[in-house]
């Protein structure tokens, strides 16, 4: 097989995941000390009370973080833990959608864009990692 250009969707994906994590961990943050920061009237919907939202949402973010460095490791399980997590992520920006509508879309579309770079080229991670064993041996 040989080596294409989509290697740097993994990379893009890799990089997205580690800011998208830091963003989470930093609205989990703000959640956590700075509650009255999200307004939440009677007709928004939240599904959990803003200290509970908080806790899962800084663990997601330092989760995704985490799989973000994982990814751009190269290691294979990396891709699949990063999907995983990208679907998890985007579901729990969707319980906080009616708070921050804007925030909540523009991070559920960075999750389908990892995931769908993830699922489309992950197999160009193997390729030059495979590549890269073979050549220092």
């Amino acid at each position: 097989m040989r080596e294409t250009g989509w290697l740097g969707w993994i990379w893009f994906a890799g990089i997205m995941m580690i800011v998208m994590g830091s963003f989470n961990a930093i609205e989990g943050l703000v959640g956590l000390f700075r509650g009255e920061y999200y307004v939440v009237t009677e007709e928004q919907v939240l599904v959990f009370d803003i200290t509970a939202w908080g806790w899962i949402t800084l663990l997601i973010g330092i989760l995704v973080a985490l799989a973000g460095g994982a990814l751009l490791s190269g290691a294979a399980w990396a891709r699949v833990v990063a999907v995983v997590l990208a679907v998890i992520n985007a579901i729990a920006q969707l319980t906080f959608m009616s708070v921050h509508p804007l925030w909540s879309t523009i991070i559920i579309a960075l999750c389908v864009t990892v995931i769908w770079a993830v699922v489309v080229h992950g197999a160009e991670a193997d390729i030059t990692t495979t590549k890269y064993e073979s050549s220092h041996h």
